[in-house]
């Protein structure tokens, strides 16, 4: 009879952890910029997870890889001025300077556009949630190397004041 019981808490338990991950992976698809934590998660070993990559794809894949490129890999000659003396659009797959700002500049440029910062980009802030920024940023950073991730990573936690 005891053992019964302990079978019945155990799965009980299970059954929690499952409902728990659902509920995890709910409460990510709305997660705001201020809730991103920088522990590495299951599966990526980023502070993003698989799923809200897959759900940026899809997003990038809409509103930015027409400019960006479908990899984030933009186009060969993004540092060479346009006939209009803009440069086009850089790559966002860890080979440009994307990887030197924060998740709070990545977000701003994304929601604001490039032109507070001289740029041509459009502003997505009225058309994409700051959850789907949040997804798109992933994305993207999912093709970034180990070794450009860890190098954004330090200075993301500088940017928030945190120790290494």
């Amino acid at each position: 009879m005891k053992k019964l019981g302990i079978l019945i808490a155990t799965l009980s338990l299970l059954g929690c952890n499952t409902s728990s991950e659902s509920e995890v992976e709910s409460a990510e698809a709305g997660l705001a910029l201020t809730d991103v934590t920088l522990e590495g998660k299951v599966g990526t070993g980023r502070w993003y997870t698989r799923a809200q990559v897959e759900r940026g794809r899809e997003t990038f894949e809409r509103y930015c890889a027409a400019c960006h490129g479908a990899n984030a890999e933009a186009t060969p000659n993004w540092r060479t001025l346009d006939a209009n003396g803009n440069y086009p659009p850089p790559p966002l797959n860890g080979t440009a300077h994307a990887w030197h700002h924060p998740l709070a500049v990545l977000s701003m440029v994304i929601e604001e556009g490039g032109e507070p910062l001289g740029g041509v980009m459009p502003a997505w802030g009225d058309t994409l949630s700051e959850a789907e920024i949040v997804d798109v940023i992933a994305s993207f950073q999912s093709y970034w190397p180990d070794e450009i991730y860890q190098l954004w990573l330090e200075r993301e936690r500088a940017s928030r004041g945190l120790t290494p």
